[in-house]
């Protein structure tokens, strides 16, 4: 059985700090953790010494488009870059990840469900994928962002079963309105197939968002970002998802969706467990500024800045590594904090039992950043090293 122990300055496990680091895994899983004189160094044990590094669980990115240049929601028109984007995020620190399919007809939500089942069947060396997030087509047409109004549609649960059948049980993440027609039986029809109503892109107000939350919908997707305004008098899906402590909150860390003063309110209303960090990364993310698409709608990305032809908002380029830094500058929580909110946060909220943590029993998906400017060193999937930036040429 292949053994390997990594030592680094730190680790953030993320619940506890334990300096002078030491990680022995096992295959693919963590058998030991704990302080470098804790362990004796076996001569057929195989030591990556990470001086310089901090650790922590790879990162997991539960809303996320694309980058590379593959696109989820064309997935079945762009398999040669599927790798890719599974490289480009393993070179990020990303260890797993939801390919997130938007709105589009129903023959092509279909086809790109049954590619990326097809491609993520396949062992990569990089990235994993932990799933499929659907994000639509039952969203409101007044808060579509930069999926196209005309896929946006009714609540149709012969079509969620449709889609259902064609994931294979692998749809983690649906995202829909709460306000529309039969949002009640939807919730019921993804909870008895083991998927998470995740409200978004909705006009809901407090009513109807609080009866969806007590029919058992436990996710708001990037508040703030395609739903209305806090508003002091008028009560929203906003405000309830940030003051109801059964659902977890996705955020957008990029400083550009939700000013950092909002991203820091969102750190103080919430527990801490409820705050998951999201991309919404597309296409284009690894890559340099141009035209892409995001399913059937052309994006335009300007240094870096993601928006459709009409200027509205459609995405980023941004990855969780560079979220490590900004959540500690934009909030005020400790570094466990937001090592937690990038790991446990959104393993637990999908259920991913064993992944999130360093401790043993759990698995080896462990990410190493800099210490000092907390970029990507080396990226640990399955007890592998699939990204080494030492060995980047």
């Amino acid at each position: 059985m292949d053994r390997r122990l990594f030592i680094c300055d730190y680790c953030l496990s993320p619940s506890r700090t334990i300096d002078r680091a030491a990680i022995l895994c096992e295959a693919d899983k963590i058998v030991a953790v704990g302080n470098e004189s804790s362990f004796t160094i076996e001569p057929d044990l195989d030591v990556v010494r990470k001086k310089g590094s901090y650790a922590i669980p790879g990162m997991i990115d539960t809303h996320i488009h694309g980058a590379g240049g593959f696109d989820s929601s064309s997935a079945f028109d762009e398999e040669t870059f599927f790798d890719k984007m599974c490289l480009t995020l393993a070179s990020h620190g990303i260890s797993s990840f939801l390919p997130t399919i938007t709105s589009g007809t129903h023959k092509r939500m279909l086809d790109a469900i049954s590619s990326i089942v097809s491609f993520s069947s396949k062992k990569s060396r990089a990235a994993k994928v932990a799933g499929i997030h659907i994000e639509g087509p039952f969203l409101s047409k007044k808060k579509h962002g930069a999926q196209f109004e005309d896929d946006i549609r009714p609540i149709d649960l012969g079509e969620t079963r449709e889609f259902i059948a064609e994931a294979k049980g692998t749809i983690k993440i649906m995202t829909f309105a709460p306000e529309l027609d039969g949002a009640d039986k939807l919730i019921e029809l993804l909870l008895q197939n083991n998927i998470i109503p995740s409200m978004g892109h909705s006009m809901a107000d407090a009513e109807q968002a609080k009866r969806a939350i007590d029919a058992g919908a436990r996710r708001c997707a990037h508040i703030f970002n395609g739903m209305p305004q806090i508003h002091h008098r008028d009560i929203s899906l906003t405000t309830v998802a940030l003051t109801d402590d059964r659902v977890d909150v996705e955020i957008l860390i990029d400083g550009c969706h939700v000013n950092p003063m909002m991203i820091d309110l969102v750190c103080r209303i919430k527990p801490k467990n409820r705050i998951i960090a999201v991309s919404d990364a597309v296409q284009a993310t690894g890559l340099s500024d141009g035209v892409y698409h995001l399913g059937d709608r052309k994006i335009i990305v300007k240094d870096g800045y993601v928006t459709t032809e009409a200027g509205t908002l459609a995405g980023t380029t941004f990855t969780l590594e560079k979220g490590l830094g900004q959540l500690l500058a934009f909030s005020h929580l400790n570094r466990n904090e937001v090592a937690a909110c990038l790991t446990i946060n959104p393993a637990r909220s999908i259920g991913l039992k064993h992944h999130g943590e360093i401790a043993p029993l759990m698995k080896a998906d462990i990410s190493f950043f800099n210490s000092l400017t907390h970029k990507a060193e080396m990226t640990v999937v399955d007890g592998e090293v699939v990204f080494d930036a030492s060995k980047k040429t």
